[in-house]
């Protein structure tokens, strides 16, 4: 029997930012002195089986994470795979919004249920834990950390050849959370074509080289725009680093993306499902393709 889920009975003084350390490692993304050397990689739900896991990350906000995860992962659906979306943006979330998905997640006595889209795409957002989603998250690191986990541990995500992680920008506490406790086989980072990318590609292929986790390539966003007269390509940010920082550090450039107000629409309206062109093929390739994770 299906129930409403809220909190995963988080204490309200937690939910409020009041979290005290209850010596638990396993349901805490902290690091600390007392955390064990052991292996911190958590069990999936009982009932799930999830076969490639791909976090697809940036060095900074803004640069489309969200957008990227949506568009490969209506792809891999589109072509046949079993795919589900795990939402680690706590603070930002925005794949349901993309996905025309409102309904509030349910619960079963397996675990709890994720929502599924139009074309049966499994995803798992806080916005979907949420009485209003625009009501703010405002937790405390380690409280966030450990609901990312409980996405991973409490849901019953079933039979899944691809989840795609939509991760926070940076490389703090949720990010650490993720590469330590899920099974990450492999990672796609996002860029913009301005100066900064140097610095934002540089700090994402660090951490993914500590963790040991193969980066897969590199997705540019808002590379350039059409022009709606002839369709010559315009470059708004001038020419971009983003080819030549990749072949510095031999990972390829898997897809530039435009800035196109259909596709932002979509996103905005819910039926990011309706995307066609082929803009992100060279993505889902590289995901096929992934070798898998170095478990050292």
């Amino acid at each position: 029997m299906k129930k409403e889920i809220r909190m995963f009975g988080i204490p309200e003084n937690e939910v409020n930012g009041m979290s005290e350390c209850t010596h638990d490692c396993s349901s805490c993304g902290a690091e600390c002195a007392s955390r064990q050397a052991e292996s911190l990689l958590a069990p999936a739900n009982a009932h799930s089986r999830i076969r490639r896991v791909i976090a697809v990350v940036s060095g900074k906000g803004g640069v489309g994470k969200s957008l990227v995860t949506g568009l490969t992962a209506v792809l891999a659906q589109r072509n046949g795979f079993r795919t589900a979306i795990l939402d680690a943006d706590m603070t930002g979330p925005s794949i349901p919004k993309m996905f025309g998905v409102r309904d509030p997640a349910m619960g079963s006595d397996e675990g709890i249920l994720p929502a599924e889209s139009r074309t049966g795409i499994r995803m798992m957002s806080v916005n979907l834990l949420l009485e209003n989603e625009t009501d703010p998250v405002v937790w405390r690191g380690s409280l966030i950390s450990g609901t990312v986990k409980q996405f991973w541990t409490d849901v019953v995500w079933g039979d899944v050849d691809y989840m795609f992680v939509d991760m926070p920008p940076g490389t703090g506490d949720v990010p650490l959370t993720v590469f330590q406790s899920l099974p990450v086989d492999g990672i796609l980072i996002v860029t913009s074509p301005q100066e900064l990318v140097g610095m934002i590609v540089e700090k994402a292929l660090n951490m993914a080289r500590m963790m040991n986790i193969p980066v897969l390539g590199i997705v540019e966003n808002m590379s350039w725009i059409a022009c709606p007269d002839c369709g010559r390509k315009i470059y708004p940010f001038g020419e971009s680093r983003t080819a030549r920082i990749a072949q510095e550090h031999s990972i390829p450039l898997l897809a530039s993306l435009p800035m196109d107000p259909k596709l932002a629409r979509a996103c905005d309206t819910g039926v990011i499902e309706l995307f066609s062109e082929d803009w992100m093929d060279g993505v889902l390739a590289a995901v096929e393709h992934c070798p898998g994770r170095t478990v050292g």
